[in-house]
């Protein structure tokens, strides 16, 4: 059910009451109906969500009465002064932030207040009060009244439907995994991703290093970046000391939260991973992006010497 369903569905209710070497060095929603009246007024308390696709319109509730294409205050000879804004899948929520207050002209520092406010942004309870990995990217249309908690608000409105549609919490469930463990599986998979037809087996890499007997380090390179607030592909020798928990070389299992904000063909890869006993993966030709998979040390040891040969040629 989507949320417009969601919503109407409510108020017609109310109307009736009362009241080894690392893979990439190289390279529960309550299904009551209180529970889902509790969603919907929380999303109208904050925005009006019309979702097309992946595109998102995001207005003030001020804004609901105004004439089709207006927005408040403006005549049938004005023209419409909406923002388009666009996030790109696998964004760090600081960087989402900040491209938000620069495409809106509003500081961002209302930007970091609204995304600490989880019960207003109605994020579901297993993200535990944080944002990170709940940002649904997207393509966006904000009024100029929408005020950054009903911009964020809007993005996590979306990431429910998403979550909805890919059935992310019986997904989870099935695999034996909590649904904020397939959101952060998925912001790996979406970080370590060059092309999205290698996404199913990257998960699968994570899936076997995590459910391995015995169990493997990830060893992911950009969870470790993540914990230091760095950017690049490669955490350095340094780096790998750090005593962050995001520092998967050092720790096993997964990381504390998600990485970024995955998007939908990472969130379903985390949910259906490819078939395979791979525990490597390289990216063996960085310029075009070309991943190759191995599921033995010898193969790994290849597929890294054809990255370095290319790495010299490039």
């Amino acid at each position: 059910m989507n949320i417009e369903d969601l919503l109407r569905e409510t108020l017609s209710d109310m109307a009736h009451e009362e009241q080894p070497p690392p893979p990439g060095r190289f390279l529960r929603v309550d299904g009551r109906r209180s529970g889902r009246r509790g969603v919907a007024l929380m999303a109208a308390a904050t925005v009006t969500v019309l979702a097309v696709g992946s595109t998102l319109a995001v207005q003030g509730l001020s804004s609901r009465t105004a004439a089709p294409g207006l927005l408040p205050g403006q005549g049938s000879g004005e023209t419409r002064t909406d923002n388009r804004i666009t996030v790109h899948e696998g964004l760090r929520l600081s960087r989402v932030l900040a491209d938000l207050s620069a495409a809106t002209g509003k500081p961002l520092e209302e930007f970091e207040r609204a995304a600490e406010d989880d019960e207003a942004l109605g994020l579901p309870v297993y993200a535990k009060g944080a944002l990170e990995g709940f940002a649904f990217p997207g393509t966006y249309h904000v009024s100029p009244t929408s005020s950054p908690k009903d911009i964020l608000a809007g993005m996590v409105t979306r990431f429910r439907s998403v979550a909805e549609d890919t059935g992310l919490v019986e997904g989870a469930r099935r695999l034996g995994r909590t649904p904020l463990e397939i959101m952060t599986i998925a912001s790996i998979v979406q970080a370590e991703s060059r092309d999205k037809r290698d996404m199913p087996k990257v998960a699968r890499v994570v899936y076997n290093r995590l459910n391995g007997t015995p169990a493997m380090r990830l060893q992911m390179d950009s969870t470790v970046l993540y914990g230091l607030n760095k950017f690049g592909s490669r955490a350095s020798d340094e780096d790998l000391k750090s005593r962050s928990p995001y520092n998967t070389y050092a720790h096993l299992g997964l990381p504390p939260g998600p990485i970024c904000n995955p998007g939908m063909d990472a969130i379903e890869a985390a949910l259906n991973p490819a078939a395979g006993r791979w525990l490597w993966f390289v990216v063996t030709d960085p310029q075009k992006g070309v991943m190759k998979f191995a599921d033995s040390h010898s193969e790994f040891v290849k597929l890294a010497e054809k990255y370095r040969k290319n790495l010299k040629t490039g």
